[in-house]
């Protein structure tokens, strides 16, 4: 008799149709690693980052370098530091809109639709399933057909939009080798933002929806040489897109941190040329 005819709510592997599994689980290793250091992965960004772009302050430092946390800086607060607003301010400052409330909701929408993360947060937090041969705490499966999660499907929509973030982070890292005063000049902080946009190209370019782009709705290969080479160099950066997805969170922190503790005087920009 299985779980469900005794009168036991069924869930996960314990639900018709799925394999009938007596056992609680057929797991004795610490098969729970992995996903909950994905969730505390996952959730000390999400602290971070939130902590960061509503503070609002220390986010330009030596007049030219901008966190990518508050780049486009387009809020009226950001006439406190003139220089970071590359592209006007016309947002109401107010303490709980963000300086960049223009791309963050969007960058945002591209992170938690990509397809990397869905499985890691699929896995980590919803336990849908936590790993192989673990029951999923779940009675129903719908997957991503109902509301809320039928909303994945804008992922393509917030990839276009990351792109044009892409370029605006890139031209932050380019107009930041331009000294106010001293004209050009190269510090430790230049090769952290270029470091920092040139990673976030892979992850974005990496991007299912960009090899999708790309190549997905060619017929021939053959008629389209330029496409297919450029979705040939997609794909093989697609299947690196899981350690993009990872690199490209902890350099947002380190770029961040470094541009917050030389806002603040902690450290000091150390001048290469210039």
């Amino acid at each position: 008799m299985t779980t469900a005819a005794r009168g036991v709510a069924a869930r996960g592997v314990d639900t018709p149709g799925r394999a009938q599994v007596p056992a609680r689980r057929l797991r004795s290793d610490r098969w729970w690693l992995p996903p909950a250091a994905t969730a505390a992965g996952l959730l000390a960004f999400v602290v971070y980052g939130g902590v960061r772009a509503f503070q609002q302050q220390y986010f330009f430092a030596d007049e030219r370098y901008l966190t990518p946390f508050y780049s486009p800086c387009v809020s009226l607060g950001c006439a406190s530091e003139p220089g970071a607003a590359h592209f006007g301010m016309f947002l109401p400052d107010h303490p709980l809109i963000p300086y960049a409330a223009l791309s963050l909701p969007f960058l945002l929408g591209f992170r938690l639709t990509c397809y990397y993360y869905r499985k890691a947060y699929y896995r980590s937090i919803w336990i849908a399933p936590a790993a192989c041969a673990v029951p999923e705490p779940h009675a129903t499966y719908t997957g991503e057909t109902r509301f809320p999660l039928i909303l994945q499907n804008a992922h393509r929509y917030f990839f276009y939009v990351a792109l044009l973030v892409s370029l605006v982070n890139t031209y932050d890292a380019i107009v930041a080798f331009r000294h106010p005063t001293d004209g050009f000049v190269v510090g430790v902080g230049n090769l952290v933002l270029l470091v920092n946009v040139a990673l976030l190209w892979l992850y974005t370019v990496s991007c299912h929806s960009c090899r999708h782009v790309m190549g997905g709705r060619l017929t021939h290969f053959s008629k389209h040489p330029v496409r297919y080479w450029l979705w040939t160099r997609i794909s093989a950066l697609n299947t690196r897109h899981m350690l993009f997805a990872w690199v490209t969170l902890g350099t947002l922190v380190l770029t961040d941190l470094y541009v917050m503790l030389v806002a603040r005087g902690t450290i000091t920009d150390l001048r290469l040329i210039g």
